[in-house]
């Protein structure tokens, strides 16, 4: 098994045992770790999977330069992604369906323990169906050309930004829920991680639009 592919099954693992701690009480504070954890692994499976491909040549700052937008280093990574597409085709898949069932956890569990609505539930249903079954016909996400969406969507501060919005609202979700937190700034944050998911279906459709 890949590195890459571990590194997402654990990621899911570690999210739906969080889950399960959270529903019941139980070493909250923990649960909200692992969930931090987890965020982590979703940008390091990337990392994983082009070192893998160039046989451990490639160093995480070389990696993390490149997703910067550094052009000495961007184009061998992109050559590397390249070669993944060829010799793993699943990987961008399992990938993305991993980051669909962490996110699907989440928001179900705090809908579960009636914190959030179902509406809420609903539209980011709705929006990853529609989307990903768009960006289906055309390729990964990971291949969008035009500057809008690699800004909102692929550019190291759009896939940072959206795991640490994540981690901010589902972690203060919990406490919430365990703690009796005052749940207006969970809305607040629930409302702008929303906006943000929208955001990038945005960027994805202008993609296979524009």
């Amino acid at each position: 098994m890949r590195s890459a592919d571990a590194a997402t099954i654990l990621r899911v693992a570690m999210v739906l045992f969080a889950a399960y701690m959270i529903i019941l009480k139980f070493f909250v504070p923990e649960a909200i770790l692992l969930i931090a954890v987890a965020l982590v692994l979703d940008g390091l499976d990337g990392f994983l999977a082009v070192r893998e491909q160039s046989k451990g040549k490639v160093g995480f700052v070389m990696y993390a330069r490149a997703a910067m937008g550094d052009m000495k280093h961007k184009a061998a990574v992109k050559a590397l992604k390249g070669r993944i597409s060829s010799s793993a085709p699943y990987g961008a898949r399992m990938d993305i369906a991993g980051d669909r069932i962490v996110e699907y956890t989440l928001w179900a569990t705090f809908v579960y323990v009636h914190i959030l609505p179902l509406w809420i539930l609903l539209i980011v249903f709705v929006r990853h169906s529609f989307v990903d079954a768009v960006m289906g016909s055309k390729g990964t996400s990971s291949r969008m050309k035009t500057g809008f969406a690699a800004a909102v969507y692929t550019s190291s501060i759009g896939r940072g930004g959206i795991n640490v919005v994540k981690f901010l609202a589902f972690a203060y979700l919990a406490l919430v829920y365990a703690y009796a937190y005052p749940i207006i700034i969970g809305y607040a944050l629930v409302g702008v991680l929303l906006a943000y998911i929208l955001l990038r279906g945005a960027a994805e459709l202008y993609e296979v639009f524009a």
